[in-house]
Formats: structure tokens, sequence, C-alpha cells
């Protein structure tokens, strides 16, 4: 599947090393600007010095949880940039009911396949 993303903004947030290297590696070729980020409290200094298009957030983070960015970064309203995919190791539909409160755009379990991670991307920043 070929995305092209020119000219967006992404920030991938996950704290394992592999799994931000292969998301950075998915990405690359769409043409976005990618920056990454380890940690909860990184996200939400990268997101709020310059806005991403898209953020591909981990739940489980150190230093700040998944939820705990979007709190940050979605207080104006939900709907507000950037969308959001959310990943997650955890299984539980609980977690999803409230990832959907804070206008995560889609929720995948780990592991989550590149292409369906791609087209939710492209969806998002290239609506028909």
């Amino acid at each position: 599947m070929s995305v092209s993303l020119n000219g967006r903004r992404v920030l991938l947030v996950d704290d394992d090393a592999d799994i931000l290297f292969s998301l950075e590696a998915a990405f690359e070729p769409t043409g976005a600007t990618i920056e990454k980020a380890k940690n909860g409290n990184e996200a939400v200094d990268l997101a709020e010095k310059n806005v991403p298009d898209l953020m591909v957030l981990d739940l489980m983070l150190p230093g700040r949880s998944g939820f705990l960015v979007l709190e940050k970064l979605k207080k104006r309203k939900p709907t507000d940039k950037p969308f959001v995919i959310m990943i997650t190791g955890n299984q539980g539909s609980r977690h999803k009911m409230f990832a959907d409160t804070y206008g995560v755009n889609h929720y995948f379990t780990k592991p989550v396949k590149i292409d369906r991670l791609l087209e939710a991307a492209d969806k998002l920043l290239n609506p028909a």
C-alpha cells in the first residue's frame, strides 16, 4: 500500500525502542515529517511546541500514560488536532471505551499490522 503524507507532521510515541524504530521505518516512505518520543512527558513537550497532524500513541508510557498525554493535549476539545491512533498491549475493552472519550480516532492492540496502521493514517489525513 502506497501512502502519501507529504507536508504532514507525525509524532510517534512508544517507550519500546524496537517498536518506535518499526513505526519510523513504516512512516518514513510516506514523506511525513516524523518526530519521536519515548515517554509521555516528551510527547506532550513535542506536541505543544509544534502540533502534529497525527500522533501514534502508546497507552502505557513512563512519565505520563497515553491517557494523561491526551488529557493534556485535548483539553480544549476532543476534535482538535492531532488525530490520534492509540496502540496498546492491553486487550481489555474498558481502555478502548476510555480512549473514545478522549477523541482517539483508532485504537489498535499490539502487535499492530503496519498496513492497517498506515491505512488508518491515510484515511485520517487524506479523506476522500
